[in-house]
């Protein structure tokens, strides 16, 4: 059994424990979001609803993600969230850039389990080993899901997965964004290439360090550590026994 049949099964295993009856997807229009429904689809046939929540989104990744969409036969719901956006942006004080940004994936978790609640589906998410290590996701926001098939692959490998499940060239081959800004782009916020990340964290955690950068590597354990909360249900204050 190959690795997306490995994932696929996985993904079965898990909607059918949670007695729910499929999963609902985000489309960005990005390697990762394509992914994950190639393989639920895979799993799960038709139960298997793809969202596309633009939201001041760059026209190419709508695009992309109906070309994804497609490609699979998947169903899908398009939901615009710019009105939301503004309006929320008009009620609440001024904020600067990041939260102002990360209001985007929010809104679109809140989509997602609109429409997983009403059709008893889970919530699939999208996020991958690399940028969950290092944090590289809005709590609550794109990070708020219900299972997580990509969480144990690094970049890397989901784009050699990507090439397997016949994903188009063009969206592999894109430069990563979550699309928070105008020509925002994933490794530019990191400060740090995917490739690089990437072998990073497998040196981490086998211990040899040997032939990369110490700046790279303390870097990441930064963000590593910087980022645990993330990782993490939230931390419960426990009261003590107190003795007479």
């Amino acid at each position: 059994m190959g690795l997306a049949d490995d994932i696929s099964n996985w993904i079965k295993i898990q909607v059918k424990e949670a007695k729910a009856e499929g999963v609902v997807v985000g489309l960005s229009g990005g390697v990762d979001s394509s992914v994950v429904a190639a393989l639920s689809k895979k799993a799960l046939g038709d139960r298997v609803l793809g969202l596309i929540m633009p939201c001041q989104s760059e026209s190419e990744d709508y695009d992309h993600a109906i070309l994804v969409a497609l490609r699979l036969k998947l169903k899908t719901e398009r939901v615009a969230l710019e009105t939301v956006y503004n309006k929320l942006l008009e009620t609440l004080p001024s904020g600067n850039k990041l939260a102002m940004a990360n209001l985007k994936p929010r809104l679109r978790m809140i989509t997602l389990y609109y429409f997983a609640n009403n059709l008893n589906y889970l919530v699939a998410g999208t996020g991958n080993k690399s940028e969950i290590m290092v944090g590289y996701f809005t709590k609550y926001g794109d990070g708020g899901v219900d299972i997580l098939p990509l969480g144990g692959l690094l970049k890397s490998e989901v784009r050699e997965l990507a090439w397997e499940l016949d994903i188009p060239k063009e969206i592999i081959e894109k430069v990563p964004s979550a699309g928070l800004w105008p020509g925002q782009t994933d490794e530019g916020e990191l400060g740090i290439g995917y490739d690089e990340l990437d072998r990073a964290i497998l040196a981490l955690e086998s211990g040899n360090r040997e032939d990369l950068d110490s700046h790279i590597l303390a870097k990441v354990e930064d963000l590593i550590k910087a980022s645990s909360h993330k990782r993490s249900l939230a931390r419960i204050y426990i009261k003590q026994f107190q003795k007479d």
